[in-house]
């Protein structure tokens, strides 16, 4: 009798072992949809459903929270959180001098180069030294505007711009197509990240 009472306690206690955590179940979510049926099933754990912005919200947690990945999942205290999506970006923005090397010689491109740079370097501004010298007709005085990608300007002419600091002022040679570009770096980077995090009370 007492063996039969000790193997029915352990077979109606098994259940609450085998129980899930809520990080486990938070690794079986992975979308919005399936977060908010988590949602409209389990309200007690006062679940929800965050979308932060980099640079808008700023609390300690916010800011914990945009540093994480798509799908990381932590708990601070009793609250656990998983990241489901995460969108980042990084725009630049410059002002540029075209020169067509397929009009102009070497000597022409090398020596419009230096008299542009030395014309900037004594306080010209940019807009109007695109405006004399430039030679792709552009309306916008040689600003750029927000870009990321090839869909404006070529990837040599991007990852230049990536890798200098806002006011540098330096040179973009497109050998294949005999571009020459001399550009400043108008602005900070413009760095852009997005996510959506499923929270809920528990661990």
């Amino acid at each position: 009798m007492k063996n039969w009472i000790a193997a029915l306690m352990l077979l109606f206690s098994f259940p609450a072992l085998a129980q899930e955590t809520l990080t486990e179940k938070f690794q079986k979510i992975n979308t919005p949809a399936e977060a908010q049926q988590f949602i409209d099933a389990n309200k007690s754990l006062k679940p929800a459903l965050l979308h932060l912005s980099l640079g808008k919200d700023s609390t300690l947690i916010d800011k914990r929270l945009l540093r994480q990945n798509k799908g990381d999942i932590f708990s601070v205290g009793y609250v656990t959180y998983k990241v489901l999506e995460a969108k980042e970006s990084v725009n630049y923005r410059a002002s540029y001098v075209f020169l067509d090397g397929s009009s102009l010689s070497p000597t022409q491109i090398d020596s419009l180069k230096k008299i542009i740079v030395q014309k900037a370097s004594s306080g010209a501004p940019f807009d109007k030294l695109s405006d004399e010298y430039t030679m792709d007709g552009n309306t916008t005085h040689g600003d750029t505007g927000w870009f990321f990608g090839e869909e404006m300007m070529p990837k040599e002419f991007q990852e230049a711009v990536k890798n200098h600091n806002k006011g540098d002022v330096f040179f973009v040679d497109v050998a294949d197509k005999q571009w020459h570009y001399i550009v400043k770096k108008t602005y900070d980077d413009d760095q852009k990240k997005e996510i959506t995090v499923l929270r809920a009370n528990g661990r």
